[in-house]
């Protein structure tokens, strides 16, 4: 076992360890402890968040709050609407073209798992003549380490809309500037919002499910330019009608009120790190410390092209691959939390969002470190 064994004392609090997991993710320990304290008694209310009724007007200036939070963060533009919404990520796989697809085509390029799913779901409603689905490109061939050259690209003639990634969560690899297509982008930043900033007028949606960066799942958040809110087909299910959730304030049927409330709370934490563009700066430092570690070894690799690494997914792999098991047993027992890969890659990732502190980077590497010189 490594002698870098990670104290609970040596992390940013007594009481939590370094996690490293893809999602569910490390929530800020200020907004873990601020919820405990109003758990039982928001605000001498007496009741919880979690027992007040979503139209009340507690609850409502809690959502208001949240959204205006948001807005700020991100410099939304006002023809946007931002959604709260449910089901995730994922549900959004069947959401966009039954909203979107009128007539098509789509364009879809794929770049990992995530991009990949959500064009063989969108596959399913060419059959009801909503329009067809193109996928313009796939890094299937690379092992999803890159992204294929946009000169390859196979783009669609007035195509509805161009739908991608920007990071795929269990390839590690992230889109940092929004491809030039003439249609709408409709982008998944699930695992990268509000990680750096972003100019949210050259997207016409961005979604993005909450268990990475913004709380707990079960949250799911839609940003959409106002014309794309009125194009439904008669086969959407009115939950999933962005229009008819606009126009409900998100509220067409109860929300996930408590996720909701603890996204406002992030929010708040997060403005009072400065804002995305200072998140971001510290993101990037996490980054850096990690891939050097890598990149300086000849015990640990990681695959993905230089430009397309992502600064929030770092997956990475061992010399010896017969070694994994007993890396994952001794970071564990050392209190570095989730760092097994995904099935579908193997090795090892390190999840590191904004609620991962530079201090529980640094405690890993000097894991891999010690790792390495016993080992190697």
């Amino acid at each position: 076992m490594s002698s870098n064994t990670v104290s609970k004392t040596s992390t940013t609090d007594p009481h939590r360890l370094p996690n490293f997991c893809a999602g569910p993710a490390a929530i800020p320990t200020e907004v873990l402890a601020r919820a405990q304290s109003e758990m039982l008694d928001w605000q001498g209310r007496g009741v919880s968040v979690m027992e007040m009724s979503h139209r009340s007007k507690d609850y409502m200036a809690i959502a208001e709050k949240a959204e205006s939070k948001l807005r700020s963060l991100m410099a939304i533009p006002d023809n946007y609407k931002v959604l709260f919404l449910q089901g995730g990520a994922s549900l959004q796989f069947s959401a966009i073209p039954l909203n979107l697809l009128n007539g098509g085509p789509a364009d879809y390029l794929t770049t990992g798992a995530w991009s990949g799913k959500a064009i063989k779901e969108a596959k399913r409603y060419e059959t009801l003549g909503l329009g067809g689905i193109n996928q313009v490109a796939t890094g299937k061939d690379s092992n999803f380490t890159t992204v294929p050259a946009m000169s390859e690209w196979q783009l669609s003639d007035n195509a509805a809309y161009f739908h991608y990634c920007a990071n795929e969560t269990i390839h590690g690899l992230q889109i940092f500037e929004p491809p030039q297509v003439g249609a709408p982008l409709i982008v998944d930043m699930s695992s990268c919002i509000l990680s750096q900033p972003i100019d949210v007028s050259k997207y016409g949606m961005i979604y993005a499910g909450a268990q990475k960066n913004i709380g707990p799942a079960g949250l799911l958040i839609v940003i959409i330019r106002d014309d794309l809110l009125d194009q439904a087909s008669e086969w959407c299910p009115l939950l999933l009608n962005y229009g008819h959730q606009a126009d409900k304030e998100s509220m067409s049927n109860t929300p996930a009120t408590y996720s909701w409330y603890l996204a406002g709370l992030v929010f708040d934490w997060l403005e009072a790190q400065g804002g995305v563009e200072a998140i971001g700066q510290i993101n990037q430092q996490k980054a850096d410390l990690l891939y050097k570690t890598i990149d300086d070894s000849s015990f640990y690799n990681n695959p993905v092209d230089k430009q397309y690494r992502s600064i929030m997914n770092v997956p990475f792999t061992l010399a010896n691959s017969s070694l994994d098991k007993t890396f994952l047993e001794e970071s564990e027992q050392a209190g570095l939390l989730s760092l097994k890969g995904h099935r579908d890659v193997g090795g090892m990732r390190a999840s590191i969002y904004n609620a991962v502190p530079l201090e529980w980077v640094q405690l890993l590497v000097d894991f891999m470190i010690d790792f390495e010189n016993r080992y190697a």
